[in-house]
């Protein structure tokens, strides 16, 4: 059943969770991350419940892992030398 959700990932740090499923959403995918805020709450029983878990529906589970590996890879990984100037727009002249 493509509308029924299944597991792609377990993260043991919450944050990770959440930059991955902004990941998803920056290429269109709904995610949803369970068990995160238990974690926040107790990290201590964080292997115990398997960490927090990411999930997508069964339609986009492929392009998903897709996505996954290439974060997994590094290909999403910005350089050192990154210059962010929040005041500075391109597309303004």
């Amino acid at each position: 059943m493509d509308d029924d959700y299944r597991i792609l990932a377990r993260f043991m740090i919450p944050t990770d969770a959440h930059v991955m499923r902004g990941c998803l959403a920056a290429a269109g995918i709904s995610a949803i991350v369970t068990d995160d805020q238990h974690m926040q709450a107790n990290l201590l029983l964080a292997p115990a419940i398997g960490g927090a878990r990411l999930l997508v529906l069964e339609k986009d589970a492929q392009a998903a892992e897709e996505i996954l590996q290439a974060f997994q890879r590094g290909e999403f990984a910005l350089p050192d030398d990154a210059d962010f100037d929040p005041g500075h727009n391109p597309d303004v002249r």
